[in-house]
């Protein structure tokens, strides 16, 4: 007796079936719309604690700040929450106490009264709302946030930064203590005149001002060293020049039709921006003359490497150090876009790691004794 279709084994009905395309879009298809609802759940869950915890501030800092309790106030609040919510986490004294500097953090008087004005202050300030864009970060991160600003606005761009870029705590924690919001942006530039807005905003935000380059442990005297440096610790220099950079290479060779060939630093390529960045290095304070070379690579790169889906190229120069009017003179009348910032080097931690410990300094006076 023949078989029916539906006796066929299922791997020979798989195979027929997932080797049609319309199955693979298919698939496709609900794979991405999972995993997009599942994010949609977990940032309605976040947002749903955390306005929890807003209100649970807020509410907390009107009744708190008219009575006489002590600090034994949130033992009792948060016994009596766990007791009512047994296995719910969140109910800590800690966590409490955090709730309530939370919303006073963003509901300071002076700020509230400065948007809003003075008429309306008490009112409006009552019923301040969480900003929907809270939702999207979770709150560890929050809590790292406020009690690391010294603003709210600087608060504010780390919660836009952490949303942006899709930071892990660590990661907050490492831009937080590099004082990302300070340098951000503090480059000196012509980008304003040479790009196009908001293109030039987006240009000005991926270069700082200082660059930490305290892993090199050696005092460079040459733009080779520096370069040799940099090169060699290629991952934390990527760190350190922020995301969406990707290195392209160093001393890379730019030959010109007539057959003069000219050599730039260091290349790399902003995979979120699409565009390249030609980085030269100094170890003296910035003079003119600096930006009317790099000018030129960047204009060499940009005939030379750039494809028609690439944004214009711009140069970074990274010196010693530099005097804020020379360089805004000097980069005026360039073509080119260009920044230019400072770095700096920790060598007084290096030099403190190189003396002897005290346990060692007491074996050398010891054996001195010996001896005498």
């Amino acid at each position: 007796m023949a078989k029916k279709e539906d006796d066929k084994p299922a791997f020979v009905k798989r195979d027929s079936i997932v080797a049609g395309k319309g199955y693979a879009q298919l698939l496709g298809v609900l794979k991405e719309r999972f995993r997009k609802s599942q994010i949609k759940a977990a940032v309605k869950v976040n947002t749903t604690m955390l306005e929890y915890y807003w209100q649970m501030g807020r509410d907390i800092s009107r009744l708190y700040e008219s009575a006489t309790w002590g600090s034994a106030f949130f033992d009792c609040l948060s016994l009596d929450l766990k007791t009512e919510f047994p296995g719910q986490t969140g109910f800590s004294v800690t966590n409490i106490k955090y709730a309530k500097r939370w919303y006073k953090f963003y509901n300071q008087g002076d700020i509230i009264r400065h948007q809003l004005g003075d008429e309306t202050h008490q009112q409006l300030a009552d019923e301040f709302e969480m900003p929907i864009d809270f939702g999207h970060v979770p709150w560890k991160h929050h809590v790292h946030i406020f009690t690391h600003s010294k603003s709210v606005a600087e608060a504010l761009f780390y919660i836009e930064k952490t949303i942006e870029m899709g930071w892990s705590r660590s990661e907050l924690e490492a831009e937080m203590d590099d004082d990302l919001y300070g340098k951000q942006g503090k480059a000196i530039t012509n980008f304003d005149d040479k790009l196009p807005s908001p293109y030039s905003g987006l240009a000005k935000d991926i270069l700082k001002s200082p660059y930490d380059f305290s892993f090199i442990d050696r005092k460079i005297t040459t733009e080779k060293q520096f370069e040799d440096e940099l090169a060699g610790n290629i991952t934390r220099f990527l760190l350190e020049l922020g995301q969406g950079f990707a290195y392209v290479g160093r001393q890379m060779e730019l030959k010109m039709s007539g057959g003069q060939t000219f050599i730039p630093d260091m290349i790399f390529y902003h995979t979120r921006l699409k565009l390249y960045i030609v980085v030269e290095l100094k170890v003296t304070p910035f003079i003119p003359e600096y930006a009317g070379k790099l000018n030129f690579y960047v204009s060499a790169v940009d005939e030379l490497m750039k494809q028609s889906d690439d944004n214009p190229t711009i140069g970074l120069l990274i010196c010693k150090s530099k005097d804020n009017t020379v360089v805004e003179w000097s980069v005026r009348g360039i073509n080119q876009p260009l920044g230019v910032a400072e770095y700096k080097l920790d060598m007084s931690k290096k030099a403190t790691e190189m003396l002897p410990s005290e346990s060692e300094l007491q074996r050398i006076i010891d054996t001195y004794d010996e001896i005498k």
